[in-house]
């Protein structure tokens, strides 16, 4: 599953774990999340996440990564 990052504060977003405070069960997929979620740490919108690349603790910026 997939982990996406926060560009403004950082936090992880993971599909493995959700978002069970704000009613994400896990395994749920980013795409799949409400287009009103926002991020927990920051409250900006899903626009200002981007894909973490399988290697541990890189974080790709590939344009098409962000939603």
């Amino acid at each position: 599953m997939a982990r996406w990052v926060c560009s403004v504060c950082d936090y992880e977003y993971t599909e493995e774990a959700g978002d069970p405070a704000t009613g994400i069960p896990p395994g749920t997929p980013f795409e799949d999340l409400p287009d009103d979620w926002r991020c927990p740490g920051c409250s900006v919108g899903k626009e200002a996440f981007v894909r973490a690349s399988e290697e541990e603790g890189e974080v790709r910026t590939d344009e098409e990564d962000y939603l």
